[in-house]
């Protein structure tokens, strides 16, 4: 008998990149399935592919139960598997995207030990697609939220801070 596992699929989009953004997830263990999804006014891909992610870890309740993560973002992937992030630490994030983010992600990866793996996107995966749905419509909703880390680095780099 296998031991239970929790498996989350993640995709995030935006419109524009940057521009109105989305994130999905779907998350299933035996039975159980929950699907989230968020958005923001003005925000970019690989955020939304990094929330996604962070959404779907914040969701688990209970520790212990082992986590596999399916994402269509290499950027995600790799940066864990790869270990980008260790050396991102070690250099104080200097020009790495993303930081705020990074650092939310760095102890629910640590809490939870998930196995990440990358999938193909629009490869007919249904769960794939299914969360690149629920981004994509997020994205498209008319989002008010303020990406306000995103937002208030652009600002900067164009002088306006």
């Amino acid at each position: 008998m296998s031991t239970p596992r929790i498996t989350i699929y993640t995709d995030g989009a935006a419109l524009g990149n940057p521009g109105p953004g989305g994130y999905g997830a779907v998350l299933m263990y035996g039975e159980y399935r929950r699907e989230l999804s968020g958005s923001f006014r003005r925000t970019t891909n690989n955020r939304m592919e990094l929330l996604a992610v962070i959404k779907a870890l914040e969701m688990i309740k209970q520790p212990g139960i082992p986590v596999s993560i399916y994402t269509d973002s290499k950027y995600v992937h790799d940066a864990i598997v790869k270990n980008w992030i260790a050396g991102w630490q070690r250099k104080g994030w200097a020009k790495v995207k993303n930081p705020d983010l990074w650092k939310q992600l760095i102890p629910l990866n640590k809490a939870f030990n998930p196995e990440f793996n990358w999938v193909k996107g629009h490869a007919g995966i249904p769960e794939n697609e299914r969360c690149d749905f629920l981004a994509t419509q997020a994205a498209k909703s008319k989002p008010t939220e303020v990406d306000s880390f995103y937002e208030a680095s652009e600002r900067s780099q164009q002088g306006l801070l």
